[in-house]
């Protein structure tokens, strides 16, 4: 949330005072939801990865912001997730194959109680929710587009909390209300200066 609009000032994209009040308090919401409560804020292995991680999604969000108007959405989706990144995904894949071989000893069984599961990331994950990204964020200032991204973590809890019966602390539900919150002002229009 902080980073897409941080890197476009680089790309020349100048977020508004609203938006950036509303990826103030988008964060706020997420620290609310994630991290309140914690003894410990300190960065271990796996939060260095997820930040690396945000590095490269934010820079994807202005990479689609850029090109998205000047291409067709379904096409660069499926030129991005199948032509172009061919090489690199095969590359992707055998290093994660080997690290599976070393790490864990996988049977074929495992293999086939989890196929429903691969074949539904790789076709509704990395296929229509890519190319709905693409297409959706065409005429999507990037900024509202890194909030409203970020309502995954809220959904996923809200669905744990509904579904799962899993436990919502006060807190927790104040951080999705308003990281929810931050979203909906995000998308109200400006007043008009008469």
């Amino acid at each position: 949330v902080v980073l897409v609009p941080v890197f476009g000032v680089f790309f020349g994209r100048r977020p508004g005072v609203k938006l950036w009040c509303c990826v103030a308090a988008s964060v706020v919401g997420l620290y609310l939801l994630c991290l309140a409560g914690h003894d410990s804020l300190t960065l271990t292995g796996g939060e260095w990865q997820l930040l690396g991680c945000a590095f490269l999604f934010s820079t994807q969000i202005l990479l689609v912001d850029h090109f998205s108007p000047k291409l067709d959405g379904i096409i660069t989706a499926f030129e991005g997730g199948v032509a172009h990144n061919a090489v690199p995904d095969r590359a992707s894949c055998t290093v994660q194959v080997v690290f599976m071989l070393i790490f864990e000893q996988p049977t074929i069984e495992q293999f086939r109680l989890a196929a429903v599961a691969i074949a539904y990331c790789g076709i509704m994950s990395s296929g229509v929710a890519y190319t709905l990204q693409i297409v959706g964020q065409k005429a999507l200032d990037p900024t509202i587009a890194s909030l409203a991204m970020c309502l995954e973590s809220v959904f996923s809890a809200l669905a744990g909390w509904l579904i799962l019966g899993e436990t919502l602390s006060t807190t927790e539900l104040c951080g999705c209300g308003l990281m929810f919150a931050a979203i909906v002002a995000s998308q109200l229009p400006d007043k008009k200066k008469v």
